[in-house]
């Protein structure tokens, strides 16, 4: 047989129990709905926000742990670094001596 307990008879530990629960929920929504506003529409899966946002809002913390899961497309690959050269070598090495004069090299200048 199934009662319902009035929030005010359950144990004080039951009540910080779904206090702190209803603390997470709320603040994995906030984050989600957050990153969702700073997330462009190219890198979402349906390409609109408004789908994500009924997800978010209607399924609860569910919705929200989705979203953050599986809502996003992940970034395209960055370009190469591109190889160092000869040219670009010879101006790290002039670079590097006239930072860090060798000694002997200052007494042949002079």
């Amino acid at each position: 047989m199934l009662s319902s307990i009035p929030f005010d008879q359950l144990p004080v530990g039951a009540r910080i129990a779904l206090g702190l629960l209803a603390v997470v929920q709320v603040g994995l929504e906030v984050f989600a709905l957050v990153t969702l506003a700073r997330t462009p529409n190219d890198r979402l899966v349906f390409g609109m926000k408004w789908p994500w946002v009924v997800i978010i809002l209607l399924i609860n913390t569910v919705g929200a742990i989705v979203f953050l899961a599986a809502g996003r497309v992940s970034r395209p690959a960055e370009e190469p670094v591109r190889p160092l050269v000869e040219h670009d070598a010879t101006r790290v090495k002039n670079a590097a001596d006239l930072l860090y004069p060798r000694k002997d090299r200052e007494s042949e200048q002079s």
